[in-house]
């Protein structure tokens, strides 16, 4: 079972990196001793206690409203996988692959997603608390309504991600790439943007109430911030 880890600082900022912004907590996954998953297809509705899938294609599978608890998920194929409203709770996704996944209006709770090589997965509705994305690529990741609470996005690259009319709580950005992000109606509190290694918003930079960037971001930001608040920059003639 996950045992919840305060992040450094005791989970608060002080002087120095932290700047008082607030430290996500991150998950300390400690699986215990896990059976290999043998019942070939996933169940809408089904319990998954203790298992790990090792390279299961679970192409087109339908899991909506599953339950996985510690579990480990190593290498599985999740292209248009059906997990809508699943939970996912005290478990491992470790070279998960695939397109279109569905975990509309889930439950990710002390988790760990490791190497995802996923596009347009769906999130939208979805509630995350205490999971670290470390690694890997995510194109068109829709969180749209998602809630996330103590999430660190790691070393990871996002293409086009939609935080559209999500809530961000104690959310960190270490390491990772931001390529064209859309933060329309976003809410922001102890949201840490001063590592992530690129940081690109198309929408909604107007919602950044709530983030702490760098002094370089703010540069980098500049022309999006004049435009999104209507002032004109021309040089003096």
């Amino acid at each position: 079972m996950a045992r919840r880890a305060m992040g450094a600082g005791g989970g608060s900022g002080g002087p120095g990196r932290g700047g008082g912004v607030k430290r996500a907590r991150r998950p300390e996954v400690r699986l215990p001793r896990l059976e290999p998953f043998r019942d070939g297809e996933l169940e809408p509705d089904g319990d998954y206690d203790g298992l790990e899938f090792r390279e299961e294609d679970l192409t087109g599978q339908d899991g909506g409203g599953a339950r996985f608890m510690d579990c480990a998920l190593r290498g599985c194929a999740l292209d248009e996988t059906r997990l809508h409203h699943a939970r996912i709770l005290d478990s491992v996704l470790t070279g998960p692959r695939g397109v279109g996944t569905d975990l509309a209006e889930s439950t990710l709770r002390d988790v760990e997603l490791v190497d995802a090589r996923l596009g347009g997965v769906q999130l939208h509705g979805a509630v995350l608390e205490r999971v670290v994305i470390r690694g890997g690529k995510i194109d068109y990741l829709n969180l749209r309504k998602a809630k996330l609470r103590d999430v660190v996005f790691e070393g990871c690259v996002l293409v086009e991600p939609d935080f559209g009319g999500a809530r961000l709580e104690r959310v960190e950005f270490v390491d990772c790439a931001l390529k064209g992000a859309d933060l329309t109606g976003v809410t922001l509190t102890d949201v840490d943007l001063r590592r992530a290694g690129e940081l690109d918003i198309t929408r909604g930079v107007e919602r950044l109430a709530g983030a702490v960037i760098s002094p370089s971001q703010l540069l980098d930001l500049a022309p999006v911030l004049a435009a999104a608040v209507g002032v004109r920059v021309e040089a003096d003639e």
